[in-house]
């Protein structure tokens, strides 16, 4: 079960807490969102503080294909149990797993289990996912967000004159004249029309 909860970890940016919690109802196979509100760590449940402190994070189809490697549910609500049930240890689950994965790979230095939160960031930045998009899946302040990947981000200066540029290119119309300005104009041969027909 190790590699589909890194998998699924790497490709949702949640807070390890949070994916130890998910139970199969926080799923949503056809959104594609999986519905984070509850965490759980130093062997306490936390629920999110208001209906509208609970998030939505995409599902990338990385995310759905670790969830289809998951065994079977035995009848339990958790989606990452512990193997004999219950709520995974993380605190365990580092000393048990996650570290002899990392030394059988031959990771070096070794990684955090939170560093998959960082994978996720650095990948959805680089995809085009805006830091503000990005702070409310990670359910982090946008401050937070531009602080720790702001350098990532394609939503910086450069990103934003490229935008810009392109919107003000495809706003001008075969003959070179700004369509904005083809619609001011025709306004304004309407308006002397009236104003002349008033008269």
């Amino acid at each position: 079960m190790l590699g589909p909860m890194v998998l699924f970890a790497a490709a949702t940016g949640m807070r390890p807490g949070e994916w130890v919690a998910l139970e199969h109802r926080d799923i949503d196979r056809d959104g594609q969102v999986a519905y984070v509100r509850r965490s759980f760590s130093k062997g306490r449940l936390r629920c999110t503080k208001t209906d509208a402190s609970v998030r939505a994070v995409p599902l990338q189809a990385r995310a759905l294909d670790a969830l289809d490697q998951l065994p079977s549910a035995g009848g339990g609500d958790l989606l990452f149990p512990a193997p004999h049930g219950g709520y995974l240890d993380l605190h365990n689950f580092r000393n048990r797993n996650w570290k002899p994965a990392q030394q059988a790979a031959a990771i070096s230095p070794f990684r955090r289990i939170y560093d998959l939160r960082h994978t996720f960031a650095t990948f959805a930045l680089r995809a085009g996912i805006s830091t503000f998009e990005l702070s409310r899946y990670m359910g982090a302040s946008l401050t937070m967000i531009d602080r720790h990947y702001g350098h990532l981000a394609r939503d910086g200066r450069e990103h934003a004159i490229q935008l810009l540029d392109s919107l003000n290119v495809s706003a001008v119309d075969v003959g070179g004249r700004p369509v904005d300005a083809e619609a001011t104009a025709s306004r304004r041969s309407r308006q002397q029309k009236e104003s002349l027909s008033r008269r």
